[in-house]
């Protein structure tokens, strides 16, 4: 008996993320979104046995790169093409069903790592035995490290700006319970909750940020300069009557204002992608597999793909450093203003 499964449109709210690669989006949903649903109506298939089922088709894709002749490439390239949708399908299937388990994360994300070795290595391994080029070889090395360099480099920058807001929500605790402060929210997240909002260009279109906008900063706040990343939204406030008590709405902290401050055309091509699910990251660890293994096999062109792919990678990767080196100092400036907001009240009381 099928399960009860909401329509097709609710399943694509509950499964699809609100960003996502730009393959995944315009090459996998489309596909992965429906097959969850039917899968979820008509089977008992757990998220770990799509895992197991995309390592499967994954480790038939490499065996097919092995083979080296163009043919083969071809069909080993829609192989790993069906593995990734596969690969999309389990987390979503989790999220429709619930099933999901920190076990299942951690093999979804071993078994990523482990298919593109294998493949790396018998696609370059293949091509070496047709060729004799030794190039190929290290491809395979260069493909490997890549692939290990973007994921280690995500997960490292991750806990440092988990690191970085949990400093600033411990102080915004401390000078919230000192002054009877708001709350604090950091504007990364309420962007990302509003695709359709255009801070820089239009701030009528940051209405729906209206419940978490910030009161106006209140002392020993008020008087502090340095305090550039908590940005007022004060335009986007609705009016209030008079009589109606001024609603608590939380302090925004903004970690990534200086890049927005030098670069504000990409400022606007993120909010366009955003708009159409699609995370401003362009070539990332997907990408950069889709280039080596489907779309460099398909038009046996693996050499120049793989050499393209990898340069991408590198230059987005530097991007996200740069990026996250201006986040830092948005931070220094963020902690130093907490720390001269303690200074002014002792400074005060001891003048008077």
């Amino acid at each position: 008996m099928p399960r009860d499964i909401p329509p097709l449109a609710e399943v694509r709210r509950i499964t699809e993320k609100k960003r996502d690669a730009w393959w995944t989006v315009m090459l996998v949903d489309p596909v992965a979104t429906p097959l969850v649903r039917w899968t979820a109506r008509h089977t008992r298939a757990t998220p770990n046995q799509l895992t197991w089922g995309a390592f499967l088709v994954g480790l038939g894709s490499a065996a097919c790169f092995a083979q080296g002749d163009w043919r083969w490439l071809l069909l080993g390239a829609v192989l790993y093409h069906v593995s990734f949708i596969f690969d999309c399908m389990d987390g979503k299937l989790a999220r429709l069903t619930g099933t999901g388990s920190v076990f299942g994360a951690w093999l979804d994300f071993v078994f990523d790592r482990i298919r593109v070795l294998v493949c790396s290595v018998a696609l370059m391994g293949g091509q070496y035995a047709r060729t004799d080029e030794v190039l190929y070889l290290w491809l395979a090395l260069a493909v490997a490290s890549l692939d290990s360099l973007r994921y280690i480099d995500s997960l490292e920058i991750f806990k440092i700006r988990h690191g970085m807001r949990k400093q600033i929500k411990a102080r915004m605790r401390a000078a919230r319970k000192a002054e009877n402060q708001a709350e604090l929210a950091f504007m990364e997240d309420l962007l990302r909750e509003n695709p359709e909002a255009d801070l820089e260009t239009d701030r009528d279109t940051v209405a729906p940020l209206e419940p978490v906008a910030p009161l106006e900063p209140v002392a020993p706040l008020e008087p502090v300069a340095p305090l550039e990343p908590v940005v007022p939204l004060e335009a986007t406030a609705a009016p209030v009557s008079a009589a109606a008590p001024a609603a608590r709405r939380p302090a925004v902290v903004d970690l990534h204002q200086e890049f927005r401050r030098r670069f504000p055309w990409w400022v606007r091509c993120r909010n366009f992608l955003q708009r159409h699910r699609i995370r401003a990251h362009l070539i990332s660890g997907i990408e950069f597999q889709m280039g080596v293994f489907i779309i460099g096999p398909a038009v046996d062109a693996v050499v120049a793909t793989t050499v393209v792919s990898g340069a991408l990678l590198l230059v987005f990767e530097l991007a996200i450093i740069y990026k996250l080196l201006l986040s830092t100092r948005d931070f220094t400036r963020t902690i130093d203003s907490f720390d001269t907001a303690d200074r002014i009240p002792a400074t005060t009381s001891a003048n008077s």
